[in-house]
């Protein structure tokens, strides 16, 4: 196979790690080996643990080990778009993390120590096969972002919907209860299929007396809201012949 290719995926050294490491408008350090075809996480990296970001997106990655705990500094891990089907134990110790996106990957199920995460304020497990989550997931109370969609849920923990900062949750395409059977909105207006007009000598008594009952009940409902009995009326406004034509002019002046 061609020099640095093999079965293992395309082999970092160190020195291309090294120029992989940007600063981003933040003044955060940001190492991104993302779209490398990296296959088994290299180890070369452990010698800039330092950064703040390290973006893994977009490999052949089908594990991440425990020496991810080096990276005491990281806020921001990008891991989506791998072959991942479970995450260590060892996230749990990344506990200034603030942006965690493991969305296209194929894990099953997530590692409890996922919820030491605290400072966490988006997590993206969206497009992989979980069929629950951890209701423990609800002490994450920084998440404003949680991604859900695409996977296998058929149910969502209370203690997840009630988080107290989320101000997106993304539960598309999930086998949920709730998405079953789309109904019709409840229209709550009394809508009329037909109108018949008929004259008060057509109506028997009991009739005529529900009629007029409605009426008088619109009257005063009409008297009891504000506004409409007391309008302003214009007189001289009738016809645009009227004498209010004459003192328009008059009017603007004020």
């Amino acid at each position: 196979p061609p020099k640095g290719k093999g079965p293992q995926g395309k082999r970092i050294t160190l020195k291309v790690a090294k120029n992989s490491v940007r600063v981003a408008f933040n003044g955060r350090r940001c190492l991104d080996l993302s779209k490398m075809g990296i296959a088994t996480f290299p180890k070369c990296i452990l010698e800039l643990v330092d950064v703040e970001e390290l973006d893994l997106s977009r490999n052949m990655l089908k594990k991440i080990p425990n020496i991810i705990e080096k990276f005491q500094n990281l806020m921001w891990l990008d891991l989506h778009s791998n072959q991942l089907d479970e995450l260590p134990a060892a996230i749990g110790t990344l506990r200034n993390l603030t942006y965690l996106n493991v969305c296209n990957n194929k894990l099953k199920g997530l590692p409890e120590e996922l919820t030491l995460l605290r400072n966490l304020r988006t997590l993206n497990l969206g497009l992989n096969c979980l069929e629950t989550i951890p209701t423990t997931l609800g002490t994450l109370r920084e998440l404003t972002e949680l991604g859900l969609f695409d996977n296998a849920l058929t149910i969502i923990p209370k203690s997840v919907k009630k988080l107290p900062k989320l101000e997106k949750l993304n539960v598309k395409r999930n086998p949920l209860p709730e998405f079953a059977k789309e109904e019709k909105p409840i229209d709550t207006v009394k809508r009329i299929e037909s109108l018949y007009l008929v004259e008060k000598k057509d109506l028997c008594g009991s009739c005529l007396q529900t009629c007029q009952g409605e009426r008088d009940e619109l009257h005063k409902l009409e008297d009891m809201t504000p506004g409409l009995s007391n309008k302003p009326s214009f007189l001289s406004l009738v016809t645009p012949n009227s004498s209010a034509r004459d003192n328009q002019e008059e009017w603007r002046m004020k």
